[in-house]
């Protein structure tokens, strides 16, 4: 089986490291610049429970010279997914099926929903990406876990194993059921779920709100939690975002202080978004606060605490230091 990693930071190359290791599994990483350089020198480095290995593997630039795939792994920040789509879809045959491990809401995230007519038009605009990746080739995949990238191609994981994975337009599968076996021989808490629009959800309601939190105060979430004044914001735009979510057919079980108490049991937690600031990248605002604010607006749901998040974190953004 032929599976390529494109986008070989934290979580990509945390999941090319254990399915290298895989009997029958062929890895390849679509890369380029430093990280390209690092695992063509010396190969890709996981640094996990106390334990480290180099896997190698075949790296290029280029997706011609890796061929049509039977798994292409998106694994980039959402401002790269369409700058990466048409180099994902050379590397795709007839039957490749595409598994997306991204951060917020993705464009084919509408596709399996029951409210007809919506679109995520900032995170896909004029449906571009949608028409290079279509959601029937797509798998979507939730991460419950959290790595870093130390350097370019040297990964540290730092917990958590979890993979829920699911049809983008809904229902069960055989493709599904298969990759997630994959995964769970590569080592991972892996499962195939009926609505993986539910999950891509859950995931974004309890993290929409301390990640750009944290890229504006650069605070960890134990601190961002410890403020009452914070707490009460992250809990008033949770409340927003539940709204949404039971209108389009994704409610959440949870309360804000059920979501909060497992938050506090990270610790000193540093979230992506405070990551990517540290290091200069982009930032992943459209999917985790522009997406679900266009899907209240197309709602009539009111949101004037997700507004105000938002504006500040568009604001801090544009006002950063040219990296």
């Amino acid at each position: 089986m032929k599976v390529c990693i494109v986008g070989l930071g934290a979580i990509g190359g945390w999941l090319a490291a254990h399915l290298q290791r895989v009997d029958g599994v062929q890895v390849s990483a679509l890369a380029r610049g430093a990280t390209l350089a690092a695992v063509r020198e010396r190969g890709l480095r996981l640094d996990s429970g106390g334990a480290s290995w180099c896997a190698p593997l075949r790296a290029s630039d280029d997706p011609a010279a890796l061929g049509a795939q039977d798994l292409v792994i998106l694994a980039v920040k959402g401002p790269a997914v369409a700058g990466v789509a048409a180099q994902v879809a050379r590397l795709m045959g007839p039957r490749t099926r595409v598994l997306t491990a991204l951060n917020g809401l993705p464009w084919w995230f509408t596709a399996g929903l029951p409210v007809p007519g919506l679109v995520l038009a900032g995170v896909d605009p004029g449906g571009r990406i949608a028409a290079l990746l279509p959601p029937g080739r797509v798998i979507g995949c939730v991460v419950h876990a959290s790595c870093l990238a130390e350097s370019p191609g040297h990964i540290r994981h730092v917990l958590g194993n979890g993979l829920l994975i699911g049809e983008a337009v809904g229902g069960l599968s055989r493709a599904a059921d298969e990759l997630a076996a994959l995964l769970a021989r590569a080592g991972f808490a892996a499962r195939a779920v009926e609505n993986i629009q539910r999950e891509v959800f859950y995931k974004l309601w309890g993290n929409m709100t301390t990640n750009p939190i944290s890229a504006l105060t650069r605070a960890t979430t134990d601190r961002i939690l410890a403020d009452d004044l914070v707490r009460e914001f992250t809990t008033a735009i949770m409340a927003e975002a539940a709204l949404i979510g039971e209108r389009v057919g994704c409610p959440v079980a949870q309360t804000p202080q059920d979501r909060h108490a497992i938050t506090r049991s990270l610790g000193a937690f540093k979230t992506s978004m405070l990551q990517d600031v540290e290091a200069g990248r982009p930032l992943e605002t459209e999917a985790l606060l522009a997406a679900p604010r266009e899907l209240a607006q197309q709602l009539g749901v009111a949101t004037p605490m997700l507004d105000a998040l938002l504006g500040l974190t568009r604001l801090m953004d544009a006002c950063r230091p040219a990296s």
